[in-house]
């Protein structure tokens, strides 16, 4: 009997309209174009509407607490670093609860890839204005109008020396396709793709059309490598949103640098005494 790894049997219970459909189809698409084995492929998720997603394809799976995808992905890929480990999660999860986690991870240069489902509003707790909803949101419970000023993943990551930063959008999906193999395939550590996407049921600011007109691929002329140019991409929002490759490094992962994981992944470590 082979076991079909292609595609999981339960149903998305998502709103109609969600990004979320668009991205599960076209990480799938990825994960085929990467030529990953799907047995050797962690998905990590914490709590909310992108947490959801591991459920909906086929891999190895943990779904943790709200806000912990990033610990327990971390201690996976500690463990047993021949695995790719993918995090799927929120702005709200990663970005709010899992703030202080993002910052030490990206720090560190865990060799995780963290796809973020980013639509700007906590969808699953219904409505809320997430870590990044813009200033003068209006939502049930900032009923007078967001006034904290939108949380900068990108501007953070690359300051913190994360070795893969980039942005794509669900409203692309061959650009969306490009950055997520792009981010599987890259073998130094903490890969971040923030990926924008609409929220129908509960952001009617920031829709599809108004992430449409406003996303645009960074030129060809830029250099990732180059952190200050990288950084003025990072903090470039309003009329214009870059999407792409912002910033990437040779900077070794954290586990390429502990000499007890040099040796292999501790699973297979286990047993041999001293």
């Amino acid at each position: 009997m082979t076991l079909d790894l292609t595609r999981a049997d339960t149903q998305p219970a998502w709103c109609p309209g969600c990004g979320n459909y668009a991205l599960l189809k076209t990480l799938d698409k990825a994960i085929d174009a990467s030529g990953l084995d799907r047995t050797r492929l962690m998905l990590v998720s914490g709590i909310g509407q992108a947490a959801k997603l591991p459920h909906y394809t086929k891999a190895n799976v943990f779904n943790g607490l709200h806000g912990r995808a990033l610990p327990a992905a971390t201690a996976i890929k500690l463990v047993n670093h021949d695995l790719e480990v993918i995090i799927t999660s929120g702005d709200g999860d990663m970005y709010g609860e899992g703030g202080n986690h993002f910052i030490h991870a990206v720090r560190r240069n865990i060799g995780v890839k963290c796809f973020v489902h980013n639509n700007q509003v906590y969808g699953l707790t219904k409505g809320q204005a997430s870590p990044t909803s813009e200033q003068g949101m209006i939502t049930k419970v900032q009923t007078h109008g967001v006034t904290s000023l939108p949380f900068n993943p990108l501007a953070l990551a690359i300051v913190e020396g994360a070795s893969f930063v980039a942005r794509s959008f669900t409203g692309a999906p061959e650009h969306l396709q490009a950055m997520m193999t792009a981010a599987i395939e890259h073998k130094g550590g903490f890969a971040l793709l923030d990926i924008l996407q609409p929220c129908p049921s509960f952001n009617r600011r920031n829709t599809f059309k108004w992430y449409k007109d406003r996303v645009k691929p960074i030129d060809e002329a830029h250099d990732p490598t180059n952190r200050a140019a990288a950084l003025d991409l990072a903090f470039t929002w309003g009329d214009e949103i870059p999407i792409g490759i912002y910033y990437k490094s040779g900077r070794a992962s954290f586990e390429s640098q502990i000499d007890v994981l040099k040796a292999g992944p501790l699973v297979g470590q286990y047993g041999k005494g001293k």
